[in-house]
């Protein structure tokens, strides 16, 4: 019998029905030779520090810094995770072959690594790596599968960022923590979230800092057309206004004009970070909202797998992209141009040499169906990007006029579009101007030596200070470790010493926000006083530097391609720690306090109602999320849901299947696992509605039973 592992049920359900393995059992299903079982989430960990020595258990400035000899995994403490895990157990202990069939990615790795290594699996392991969960792929993964060996660096990878998470975040938290936070406060730091966090604290001195000024602009109108003179801003009015009078005196005379042609070449396909940008950029989405909405269409079949860093398609892709286009029902109109002609083999679409492990997103050519409002708008964004790329070049032209006025010299710039291209398909979107990028306007023809009155004025205006950060903004500093870039070549140049995966970034970011570090106000993010102070307090330049940080997640990526030893950058690790745990313990600071609603914990968050006359029926808030078993249930917008969503993600919506829960089923379902029976439940498998009782399954998930 061979075993295969998913990440999650409905991903072992898609497998089950494709290999043949109809027969389903408590965990698992089985036919056709094959037993399909399944995790949800992580079921390993690291070991905690009070698991190696029970004096770790403590915060003590004394105890650090906490270097386990050995790094070591233990089983979540989570009765659902425990009761799979055995099943798992069991099963890969009676198998002739296990197939890992987990995320196809770096943490995915790591996930189903650990849980083959607690489960003592001795088994040889293949494994199934797709790009997307449609039938034809998933048939496909099976026909090829790889040898789990092909991974080893990957895991390696995964590993060592854990093992780097755990020693910087472990030490550095109790180590500031311990000697600048008041009692019962905790200072969080990490590897990753100090230098985002630094990156938006320098913004906001850089904000907090800046004194607007007053500055004058000559300009005129000529022949219906505005010019502004090329000389510096004006910091004096009595100047601006003696450049006035010289420019009454004097006729206005065009000293040159050029018309350009040129093309704006497509947009890039999506990586996760792009779309994230984009969905901000559009909706106001949170890059956490962005990965959900995305995960949802991946697990629906509709886009490929999304937790990916580049904007390339593997060659081999070529022939199948006439197929996705003509499966596109919805965009017919946009498609039929290019089913017209041949699809060419683009470089800046298709290039092995951009392409590792996945390629861009893009849709898979399944109907988009029973999406939500949310799923529809990020899904449009990743279809019209994908035929996008396969239109025409817009072509433009640019038009620069010189003239002058007595000696001062005056430009105006326009732009015309001449061929729309790609840009036909966002006709009805407001397009974004770029810094310094001229405006679309259309210049009458100008000849040199052409000479003729004007009307020159003074336009008064006053300098801005910095931007703040938007998650958009936010997510792309991360990329290039803080540099700000807009080429695309360049920020595929910078990516590998970007700080952060992709796939954890959107978590960073949400981390920060219920720290308190970090507010939003309207899309603006802005340090907390409490983040700046934090700041301000760590002295290690290691700690905050999104340069340096960048570089460890090089050496990550390197780790992964096999060309930097794990054992190594463990090892630099713990000097870097060692070193922090000497400087910091020697260094003097002030307390850090954490003022009560300084920040939201996190965005989009409401303020609580006055509570109403209490009710007879069991209110479910004080009860424990039955999932983690360790936060309470909070009442939502829309759901309960455990307090530690953004880790746990355990939730019960208000309503289910047509029904709206009362509190008392709610409670049922958190302390009992079921609720009583319920009449006229809703169900996409039956058109007359069905009575049954609502139960919590193995992965928590709340299912009918009928």
């Amino acid at each position: 019998m061979k075993v295969c592992i998913a990440e999650k049920p409905s991903v072992a359900r898609d497998i089950a029905e494709v290999i043949g393995a109809g027969q389903r059992k408590d965990g698992y299903y089985e036919g056709n030779g094959f037993q399909v079982t399944w995790t949800f989430g992580h079921f390993c960990t690291l070991k905690e520090p009070h698991d190696y020595f029970e004096q770790w258990k403590f915060w003590r400035l004394d105890d650090l810094p906490m270097i386990p000899q050995q790094f070591g995994i233990k089983l979540i403490d989570n009765p659902g995770v425990q009761k799979q895990f055995g099943i798992i157990e069991s099963l890969v202990q009676n198998c002739e072959e296990v197939i890992n069939c987990g995320d196809a990615g770096q943490e995915g790795e790591l996930i189903q690594r650990w849980v083959l290594l607690k489960a003592k699996c001795t088994a040889p392991v293949k494994r199934l790596w797709i790009s997307s969960l449609t039938e034809d792929a998933i048939r496909e993964g099976f026909q090829k599968l790889k040898e789990s060996d092909q991974y080893n660096n990957l895991y390696a990878a995964g590993s060592a960022r854990a093992i780097g998470d755990w020693l910087l975040g472990m030490n550095a938290t109790r180590l500031f923590t311990k000697k600048f936070a008041q009692p019962k406060v905790v200072l969080s730091i990490g590897r990753v979230q100090t230098p985002t966090l630094a990156m938006i604290v320098q913004r906001q001195k850089e904000i907090n800092a800046f004194i607007s000024e007053e500055y004058w602009e000559l300009k005129t109108i000529y022949r219906e057309t505005e010019f502004t003179a090329t000389i510096d801003r004006l910091r004096d009015k009595e100047k601006a206004n003696k450049g006035l009078a010289y420019l009454k005196e004097h006729p206005f005379e065009i000293t040159s004009f050029e018309r350009k042609e040129g093309k704006e070449g497509n947009p890039r396909l999506f990586d996760l970070t792009s779309l994230q940008v984009e969905a901000n950029k559009k909706y106001a989405y949170t890059a956490d909202d962005t990965l959900k909405h995305v995960q949802n269409l991946y697990e629906k079949k509709i886009v490929t797998y999304p937790r990916v860093d580049t904007t390339y398609l593997s060659e081999d892709l070529h022939p199948k992209i006439p197929g996705i286009l003509q499966d596109m029902t919805p965009y017919a109109a946009l498609t039929a141009p290019l089913l017209a002609n041949p699809i060419p083999k683009l470089k800046t679409v298709f290039d092995d040499k951009k392409v590792t492990d996945h390629h861009a997103i893009i849709p898979t050519g399944k109907y988009p169906e029973n999406l939500s409002q949310e799923e529809k708008r990020v899904y449009d964004l990743i279809a019209r990007r994908f035929i996008a790329a396969f239109y025409p070049e817009c072509k433009i032209s640019n038009t620069t006029v010189m003239g002058k006025v007595g000696q001062v010299a005056f430009k105006a710039t326009g732009k015309q579009i001449l061929e729309p291209g790609w840009k036909e398909l966002y006709a009805n979107d407001k397009q974004e101007k770029k810094e310094g990028e001229a405006e679309e306007k259309i210049l009458p023809v100008f000849v040199a030596g052409e000479k003729g009155p004007h009307e020159p004025r003074i336009h008064q205006g006053k300098t801005t200070p910095p931007k703040p950060y938007t998650e958009a903004t936010l997510l792309r500093a991360m990329e290039t470790a803080g540099k700000q870039v807009d080429d695309e070549e360049m920020r595929e140049l910078l990516k590998d010493n970007g700080i952060g995966r992709p796939s954890t970034r959107a978590n960073i970011i949400e981390t920060l926000f219920k720290r308190r570090y970090i507010e939003k106000k309207k899309k603006n993010i802005f340090a907390t006083q409490t983040g700046m102070d934090l700041i301000d307090t760590i002295q290690s330049e290691l700690l905050k530097s999104a340069e340096l940080t960048g570089t460890w997640e090089r050496k990550l990526r390197l780790i992964e391609k096999g060309e930097y030893a794990m054992d190594t950058f463990k090892q630099e690790l713990i000097q870097m720690v060692v070193d922090l745990t000497r400087e910091v313990k020697m260094s003097a600071g002030k307390v850090i306090a954490i003022a009560e609603g300084n920040a939201e914990p996190a965005p989009k968050t409401t303020k609580e109602k006055k509570p109403r006359e209490p009710k007879k029926e069991v209110a479910p808030e004080p009860l424990t999320c039955p999932k983690c078993k360790a936060h309470p249930l909070k009442k939502g917008n829309t759901a309960f849901g455990c307090s530690n969503f953004s880790v746990c993600g355990f939730k019960i919506p208000f309503s289910i299947m047509g029904k709206t829960l009362t509190d008392k089923q709610v409670s049922d379902l958190v302390t009992k696992g079921k609720t009583t029976r319920i009449k006229g439940l809703k169900t996409a498998e039956n058109a007359q509605d069905t009575d049954g009782k609502l139960i919590l399954n193995a992965a928590f998930e709340i299912v009918l039973e009928s």
